[in-house]
Order: structure tokens, then sequence, then C-alpha cells
């Protein structure tokens, strides 16, 4: 007659697949208490860091939970052997729970990858709709009306705002636009007497400073500029002839004027790089967080899952 197997593939099989559907429930549990704990909206919900230590705590107890329960119904299921030491009968039911915490491992991370993943992405995606939206309706409205064309030329989601400060009047000036003078000369064998030489305004014909047009060309500048670090001295001066145009603000203070402008769009970009570059670090270190104390708790279970082993396997042999 042969050898009994020391392993019984049953009963890990019988661990592995309650270990694996506790794991499951629990799973699901967690994901829909943790969608109602959090709100797209702000001052509602659980705070990020509560939601963390909470994601935590519920890993760690959806480990030690099945891993419990597959240790210990494969410890407890196994048949007894006659005629082993006390050492032998603890290792093998120890290997056992540990190896009914493997297949159950295996099992939930190929269930994670298809139902239950598509689950979960769902959830995050939808809740990341909501979030996208709602911070893309709050910029719509905060933003001002920018030229069309400044948008479509390349221009920074905030460019438009610094564009329509360079042609902004002071409040001192006139609402109207200096107007052009034009002086109609005399010319020769007609009637006209030198008394006949006026001075009359006359609108420029010239597109005016601050219009659509004008307003994607100081974007395209201001674009370029960004790209490059630096504004030109050619394209600063020529900006301020426009401004000077539409203001009335002599050349040197509207070129003044042009310098500020494009300092403040510097630094609001590199507000907005840093405040990117925090959130990929915060992302960061909340995924490295994640992932060791995943790595954590599946060392708990494993653990667990053979201390469950053993106490099934001295349950088993007392009867």
């Amino acid at each position: 007659m042969p050898p009994a197997s020391a392993v019984s593939w049953a009963a890990i099989l019988a661990g592995a697949a309650g270990a694996a559907a506790l794991s499951l429930i629990l799973l699901i549990l967690g994901v829909g208490l943790g969608l109602s704990a959090v709100s797209p909206w702000s001052g509602q919900g659980a705070a990020a860091d509560t939601f963390g230590v909470a994601t935590i705590v519920w890993i760690s107890f959806t480990q030690l939970a099945a891993a419990g329960l597959g240790g210990y119904l494969a410890g407890r299921l196994r048949t007894r052997w006659a005629g082993l030491d006390t050492d032998e009968v603890y290792f093998r039911d120890t290997a056992h729970g540990f190896l009914a915490w493997a297949v159950a491992t295996l099992v939930t991370a190929g269930l994670l990858t298809s139902a239950i993943g598509g689950i979960v992405h769902g959830s995050v995606q939808a809740g990341a709709q909501m979030t996208s939206g709602a911070a893309s309706a709050a910029s719509s409205a905060a933003m001002p009306a920018v030229a069309a064309g400044a948008m479509k030329d390349g221009a920074l989601p905030d460019q438009g705002y610094f564009v329509d400060a360079l042609f902004r009047k002071n409040a001192e000036a006139s609402s109207s636009a200096p107007d052009v003078v034009a002086t109609v000369p005399t010319v020769e064998g007609s009637n006209n007497t030198p008394s006949a030489t006026a001075s009359a305004p006359v609108s420029a014909s010239v597109s005016a400073p601050g219009s659509p047009s004008a307003s994607a060309e100081a974007g395209r500048i201001f674009a370029n500029a960004m790209g490059k670090g630096t504004l030109p001295s050619g394209d600063a001066k020529y900006l301020g002839q426009l401004v000077a145009q539409r203001t009335g603000m002599p050349q040197a203070d509207a070129e003044k004027r042009v310098t500020q402008v494009f300092g403040q769009l510097q630094a609001s970009a590199k507000e907005a790089e840093t405040a990117a570059r925090n959130a990929a670090d915060k992302a960061r270190k909340a995924s490295a967080y994640s992932a060791l104390w995943l790595f954590v708790s599946l060392l708990i279970g494993a653990f667990f899952a053979s201390l469950a082993a053993t106490f099934g396997g001295r349950q088993r042999d007392l009867f």
C-alpha cells in the first residue's frame, strides 16, 4: 500500500475557497462603505487622512478574517495521520494553512482584475468625472471672457486674463481712445485757402488694439515667450506700442506694463507647475504607502492562516 501524501489538496482547496469568498465579500463591502464616505463637495465626507487610515484598517481586517477562516478550514478538514510525531503534525498543519492562504490570494487577485476590478474602476472613474466636471465648471465660471483666437493659438489656460490686463485703461484715463488727427493739405489751383486747412479728428483705419485680433496676437507672443522663458525686447516694444495706442499711456509706461504682466504670467505658470508637482508627489507617496501596507497585510494574513490551521488541527485531533 503506497504511503499517504503529506499534502491534502482537498482540504487546501476547501480552505482557499472559503478564504477567497470571504475576502471578496469584505472587499465589496469595503468599496461600498468607502464610496459612501467620500464626496466631491468640499467640506463633506471623510477627510483624506481619515479615509486612508480606514482603508488600511479594513484591508488588514479583511486579510485577518479571510486568512484565518481559510487556514482553520484547511487544518480542521485535513485527514488525521496516525503514527506521526507531534512536531511533524504541527508542521504539516502550518503548511496546509499557508498553502490555503496562497491559493486564496491568487484566486482573489484574479477576481480583482476581472469582475471586481471593473466595479472598482467604474466607481473610481465616476468619482473622477464628477470631480473633473466640478473643477471645469468652477474654472469656466471664474475665467473672464477671452478672445477665441488667443485660446486657439496655444495660450495657457489663464493667459487670456493677462492679455486683457495689457489693454486695460487706467482709471483716470478717458473712456475713449485718443483720436488720430489728420491734416488736410492745401492743393494749388483750388479754392482752398489757408483757413480751409482743417485739423479734423478721424478714426484710425487699423485694427484697434485690444480687439480680438490684437488679443490673439498678444496671446501668441506671450505663448512664444513662455516657451523661451523670456520676452524678447522687440516683442516687448511692439506690445508696448499696442498698449500705448489702446490706453493712451506713454510708450515707456506701456512697455513697463508689458514687462510686469509677463512677469505675473510667469509667476502664475510657476505656481501651477509647483501645484502639479506637489499633487504628483502626494499621489506617489500615497501609492507607495498603499503598496507597503498591502505587503504588510498580506504577510499578516499568511502568518494568521498558518496559525489558524494549527488551531484547527489540534481541534481535529481531539475527536
